[in-house]
C-alpha cells in the first residue's frame, strides 16, 4: 500500500460523542470529508474550484472498519490519499490516528459530474496531474 502523504489533525468534539464521551460511528464520515477538502486545498486549489469549474464529486460509495475508539477531547491525525482515478471518478483512502495508534481506516468513491445536469463528466486533466503530484510527493508528512 502506497504511503499517506497528507494528513490533517481535527479535536474530537463533544457533540461527536455519546454519553461515554466515545466518538459516534458516524464522526468518522465527517472527518473523512474534513481531510479530503483539506487535501484538495492543500494539492489541488480547493473545492470550490472544482465547483467554480461547474464540477461537482457526490460520494456514491463508503466504507469504514474501525478498529479502537476516539474520545472526547482526543487530538486525532487523519490520513487522506486520493487513487484509483478513472475517467469520472476517483477513490479517497483514509486512516484515523491517535499518537501513532490506528483507530479507523476507510474510503470514498466519488463520481465527478456537470453541476447543473448531474451527468457524468471526465476528470480535468489540471485535477488529475495535481493529484498525481502530489501523490508521487516523498516530502513532508508522510506516514
Amino acid at each position: 500500500m502506497p504511503p499517506f502523504h497528507f494528513f490533517t489533525e481535527i479535536t474530537v468534539r463533544f457533540a461527536e460523542t455519546d454519553a461515554g464521551g466515545i466518538a459516534h460511528h458516524s464522526a468518522y464520515l465527517v472527518w473523512f470529508e474534513v481531510a479530503r477538502v483539506a487535501y484538495l486545498t492543500e494539492y489541488a486549489g480547493g473545492y470550490q474550484t472544482l465547483r467554480d469549474q461547474g464540477i461537482e464529486s457526490p460520494v456514491v460509495e463508503v466504507n469504514v472498519r474501525y478498529f479502537s475508539p476516539a474520545r472526547f477531547d482526543e487530538t486525532l491525525r487523519v490520513y487522506a490519499r486520493i487513487s484509483d482515478l478513472r475517467g469520472a471518478r476517483f477513490r479517497c483512502q483514509y486512516l484515523v490516528e491517535r499518537d501513532g495508534e490506528r483507530l479507523a481506516e476507510g474510503s470514498s468513491l466519488h463520481a465527478l459530474v456537470d453541476s447543473r445536469t448531474f451527468r457524468p463528466t471526465r476528470m480535468p486533466a489540471w485535477l488529475s496531474d495535481a493529484i498525481k503530484e502530489a501523490e508521487s510527493s516523498r516530502k513532508g508528512r508522510t506516514r
